[in-house]
């Protein structure tokens, strides 16, 4: 494990900003190495106004976007709204149907099958919509590289309008609009929206030339800050603003299924870590295992006791999901050791019997195991399926481009993607692939690494210290929970491995031997690391700071990423 401390920060900046704000130094270094160095961008970051949203007419196509919208109203036509099975595709379905059910009622929703038509626009799509009368498709987190399926539906009379954020090809479909805000044609200051958030971007369009006011478009936050929590959006500029919003929505007045999927939870208050970890597996379970329509009945049920029948089939879902997940990581490992592939720079493995659901949660699993590029490919139809994941600092989807002459088709982010290609390419490509990974890939990204935003004493680290902390949330990429170093510390003690097969390290620790007051600290899965901390012995410890409540009682701990001599 790598310890990367970030750079200290401007020093008169600091105490400047800590003077303005009345808070800890250490607190305003933190502010500072997120470009918050000044009063006016502290107030905009504890307290996001959605009044800084951008004008959604400033993306390419948004007016085309609206006034085929409104053409379509007008003559009556019906009107589909097609999205991925996954969260962001799910959430913004239900978002963007619901809005236009609002005032509107030839409205109806497609989410394709995993299993019988694949990630994006689907040709069998197309035929339900043709067949149905539809007139004008409106595609949201997938369609941007759909060139030849928008041709197709266009012989058909059928019209797309695309919103998406995933990088564009060399060229883009034949779209009336192509809403994507990483297109290169497109100045829209803010580029890392995710799906729901450019259909949000829309709804908001849509809003304006009708007079509406803003305020109608609030209840839809919380499907927007579900959305950017589970897709790994950066949490900074307008995603912030949605997050910071949505999340208020959620904890206020959730929705339906929201209420129906939170209500067993024993948290007063949730975070975006509560939904990405509690919320959005629920509703990517129903695409994974059954129908990702199923997670869109839920999202946009109005009467609670029918979400919560929804809801209990969705956790059945989500439990069979959790069993596949963990039998097929066990598969995927032990392939990796009889192929001895430990040492490789990519990690590349297939079963045709695995479940196409869950192998993106497999290629995550393996990654954190081997922590290099990773694919799992399973059979799809007379094709083999993959999800890709990688490493910080490495781009898989340029890595993947570089092995596209054995590739049917891929799309994706740096970070995560996913393809398809013929068998008879499979071992090819996994070659091609190997040899564009060594090629390219740095050594240190073959090694986890831990940022470390500042050295802190102990001493620092009080309730006051800690609230502060919790309001600057909501957190994600670009605005990550704070992790500080502290040295020489040594436990008091108590420490000892704990958990069923004592996998998990319960230390107490203090700056000096001999005090007496100190900090509880747990590190998950460093069981072995207890003899590093024995005998009075002194090492340093990376963390980051949250609350334990153990009967009733509420106290600081440190949540530990790693400990070294």
């Amino acid at each position: 494990m790598r310890w990367t401390l970030k750079p200290v920060p401007d020093s008169q900046k600091q105490q400047q900003l800590a003077q303005e704000l009345g808070v800890d130094p250490f607190l305003a270094g933190l502010l500072v190495q997120r470009s918050v160095d000044a009063f006016a961008k502290a107030k905009s970051f504890f307290r996001p106004d959605l009044e800084e949203l951008h004008d959604p007419f400033l993306m390419k196509d948004m007016e085309l976007a609206v006034k085929r919208i409104q053409k379509a109203v007008g003559n009556n036509e019906n009107i589909l709204v097609y999205g991925d099975y996954d969260v962001d595709g799910t959430t913004s379905v239900a978002l963007m149907s619901t809005f236009l059910e609002s005032f509107y009622d030839r409205v109806s929703t497609y989410i394709p099958d995993r299993y019988d038509e694949g990630y994006g626009v689907s040709y069998k799509g197309i035929d339900f919509a043709a067949d149905n009368d539809f007139s004008l498709i409106i595609a949201l987190d997938c369609g941007v590289k759909a060139v030849d399926k928008v041709d197709y539906a266009k012989e058909k009379g059928i019209d797309f309008i695309i919103c998406d954020h995933h990088r564009p090809g060399k060229e883009l479909p034949d779209a009336i609009a192509v809403l994507d805000p990483k297109r290169a044609d497109c100045s829209y200051p803010y580029n890392e929206l995710c799906g729901c958030g450019v259909g949000f971007k829309l709804c908001q369009a849509l809003a304006i030339v009708n007079d509406w006011d803003f305020d109608i478009l609030i209840p839809y936050l919380d499907l927007v800050a579900t959305a950017i929590g589970a897709d790994i959006v950066p949490m900074t500029g307008e995603n912030r603003i949605l997050a910071y919003h949505g999340l208020n929505v959620i904890n206020t007045s959730p929705r339906a299924g929201f209420e129906a999927i939170i209500e067993n939870l024993n948290k007063t208050v949730l975070t975006i870590t509560d939904v990405v970890f509690t919320i959005a597996p629920r509703i990517n379970a129903a695409g994974r295992m059954k129908h990702g329509l199923h997670a869109v009945e839920l999202l946009k049920e109005t009467d609670l006791d029918r979400a919560k029948e929804f809801a209990a089939a969705i956790e059945n879902y989500n439990s069979d999901r959790r069993e596949l997940d963990r039998s097929i990581t066990e598969e995927a490992l032990d392939q990796i050791i009889t192929n001895k592939e430990e040492e490789k720079f990519t990690s590349v493995v297939y079963n045709d019997g695995w479940h196409k659901g869950v192998i993106g949660i497999v290629a995550s699993r393996l990654t954190e195991t081997y922590y290099r590029p990773t694919l799992v490919f399973c059979k799809s139809g007379d094709r083999l399926a993959a999800s890709a994941r990688s490493v910080k600092g490495f781009d898989v989807y340029n890595a993947l481009e570089q092995c596209s002459e054995y590739i049917e088709q891929f799309g994706g982010h740096m970070y995560a993607a996913g393809l398809t290609l013929l068998p008879d390419n499979y071992e090819k490509f996994k070659a091609r692939f190997e040899e564009v990974v060594c090629a390219t890939i740095e050594n240190k990204h073959l090694t986890p690494e831990i940022h470390i935003d500042s050295k802190l004493p102990l001493s620092a680290i009080t309730p006051k210290f800690y609230r502060i902390l919790q309001q600057m949330a909501p957190f994600g990429p670009g605005n990550m929970p704070p992790v500080f170093m502290t040295e020489n510390v040594v436990d008091t003690g108590y420490g000892k491995r704990v958990g069923k097969d004592e996998d998990h390290l319960k230390i107490k620790v203090a700056s000096k031997k001999g005090e007496k007051n100190g900090f509880n600290a747990i590190g998950f899965n460093m069981g072995e690391k207890c003899d590093q901390i024995t005998d009075g012995k002194k090492f340093h410890i990376a963390y980051s700071i949250d609350e334990n409540e153990w009967q009733g009682n509420v106290s600081l701990q440190l949540r530990l990423r790693d400990i070294t001599s």
